[in-house]
């Protein structure tokens, strides 16, 4: 079922990933890794790279930071 929103994916207080939606109050889907929870915002919206909250510290960006699957 493919749509026109913007996703993100974040990680819980439970280490598991969440993919939802820009503006939603619920999330679209739970997973155990982070590049499960990538491919189903990808599946949902093939046209749109959703934004992923960055999970531990690199030269390119912290804990508090996104980037672009």
């Amino acid at each position: 079922m493919a749509t026109d929103k913007h996703y993100f994916v974040e990680q819980d207080e439970d280490r598991k990933y969440r993919t939802k939606a820009k503006g939603a109050a619920r999330a679209s889907g739970i997973f155990d890794t982070q590049k499960e929870a990538i491919e189903h915002a990808k599946k949902l919206n093939p046209n749109d790279r959703p934004d992923v909250e960055r999970v531990r510290n690199t030269p390119r960006g912290g804990r508090d930071k996104w980037r672009s699957a």
